[in-house]
């Protein structure tokens, strides 16, 4: 068999260098001109929502209008849409469900891209029963709720848990009881011990972008912007959308309510018990799967950032039957929307 003449082995092994480059996430020089021009016409502000169906809402505002001569850029599985917002401009990109995703899309959106502050909105589950279906949360505070230390069988809340005197696990948050939740939970007037013990809630690792390399710092509730919430008391009046068409509409119209607490984790919460447990324990109000990661990295790098999350379901505390948000979300995507873009007016 004849060998390959010199210049196509050169070109094999180009074209192999260039996919392997592709393969591991790396900027191409083109894409990396790219970003250099548009960072040149900034700053933005940026816009993280969790799914399509949210997305839709806004892409199709007449409030939006697309950059036409850059519509989008695809970095790393993300694509990142420009144009403007109340002729603001704006970067908006979809992270996918669960936390690891919200982290990873809002890490490059502001690595990357020169942003001035980070605005989030979708929908959640209601925790609060003073709240209702369709009505918009700005929660004051967020954290993830699914990082854990699940305590041995047998031990009980004063003793120590495993590597907690290492400065890895604390006490100081609370904890879940599952015997609480037993169906059969008293035994001659006692609390009867459930296998599974007892759940104690954990605080973050962050590593600020003007801490120390390498020397963690803990976080549990985040704050959102202060400058950002200020300016969120203006939207409380905002008329929102009550009916999904002429024969499905809420009992109330719902509104625009500024809580104190919200949480996240990787967990569709469906669990009446759960739901009111985190209330009762923690006043929260608001339940999704992207908010809190969202919120940390903001915190990490200090970037402002304030989060809108429309309710679309009880999350396990209304009907027996089904869960609300088959029926709800498309309205509560839209109000959630409404409530981005009247806020984004008044910045």
């Amino acid at each position: 068999m004849a060998e390959a003449p010199a210049e196509l082995l050169l070109m094999v092994v180009l074209i192999c260098g260039w996919a392997a480059t592709f393969a591991r996430g790396e900027l191409s020089s083109s894409v990396s001109d790219t970003l250099q021009g548009v960072n040149e016409q900034g700053p933005y502000l940026g816009i993280v929502v969790p799914n399509s169906f949210e997305m839709s809402p806004l892409l199709q505002s007449s409030s939006f209008t697309v950059d036409e001569l850059l519509p989008h850029l695809d970095i790393s599985g993300r694509r990142f849409r420009f144009g403007r917002l109340e002729n603001k401009k704006v970067i908006i990109v979809m992270t996918g469900l669960s936390m690891l995703n919200a982290g990873v899309t809002t890490e490059l959106l502001v690595t990357l891209f020169k942003v001035e502050g980070v605005l989030h909105y979708g929908i959640a589950g209601n925790a609060n029963p003073d709240l209702e279906i369709g009505d918009v949360t700005i929660p004051r505070y967020w954290a993830h709720s699914g990082l854990w230390n699940w305590q041995r069988f047998g031990d009980g809340p004063n003793q120590e848990l495993s590597l907690e005197s290492n400065g890895d696990y604390t006490r100081k948050i609370g904890y879940l009881n599952i015997s609480s939740f037993n169906v059969n939970h008293t035994k001659n007037g006692y609390l009867q011990d459930n296998l599974l013990n007892n759940i104690w809630y954990q605080p973050e690792e962050v590593f600020p972008v003007d801490g120390t390399p390498e020397q963690r710092q803990h976080a549990f509730w985040v704050h959102v912007d202060l400058h950002y919430l200020s300016v969120s008391q203006k939207v409380k009046e905002l008329k929102l959308e009550q009916c999904v068409n002429s024969t499905l509409c809420l009992p109330r119209a719902p509104v625009v309510a500024m809580v104190d607490r919200a949480v996240s984790a990787n967990v569709f919460l469906d669990n009446s018990a759960y739901r009111t447990f985190l209330h009762t324990k923690f006043n929260v109000s608001t339940i999704d799967m992207e908010t809190a990661a969202v919120a940390l990295i903001c915190q990490e790098l200090r970037v402002p950032f304030i989060a809108f999350r429309s309710l679309s379901d009880l999350a396990g505390g209304g009907s027996a039957l089904s869960n609300e948000a088959s029926e709800f979300t498309a309205l509560a995507s839209q109000n959630a929307v409404l409530v981005l873009i009247k806020f984004v007016s008044l910045l």
